[in-house]
């Protein structure tokens, strides 16, 4: 388990790294009033970046499970996990509902 959560936290690493580097190659490469070489190598340069930088590598896990599926991005927890450390109070003003 603690691997998926290392590979996960060099990929972010890695798109923070490459995150304006890749925007520009993508910007130039996609602006059609530039000269077709200087596009051509802006997306030579954004194929060669590591296939990791990108954000859809990132996947969001568990704190505590390092579980993959199923997160609250507001607390960063699983489900199963929120549910039982809400009811025991660790996140202030959440309460199960009842009507």
């Amino acid at each position: 388990m603690k691997v998926l959560f290392l590979k996960d936290k060099k990929r972010r690493e890695l798109f923070e790294v490459y995150e304006e580097k890749k925007l520009i190659y993508k910007y130039i490469s996609l602006n059609n009033n530039l000269n077709f070489d200087v596009r051509k190598d802006a997306y030579f340069n954004l194929i060669l970046c590591p296939l990791n930088s990108s954000l859809v590598r990132i996947r969001n896990r568990c704190l505590i499970s390092n579980r993959a599926r199923g997160i609250l991005s507001l607390f960063k927890v699983s489900r199963s996990f929120f549910k039982s450390l809400a009811l025991n109070g660790y996140f202030p003003g959440v309460k199960k509902a009842s009507w």
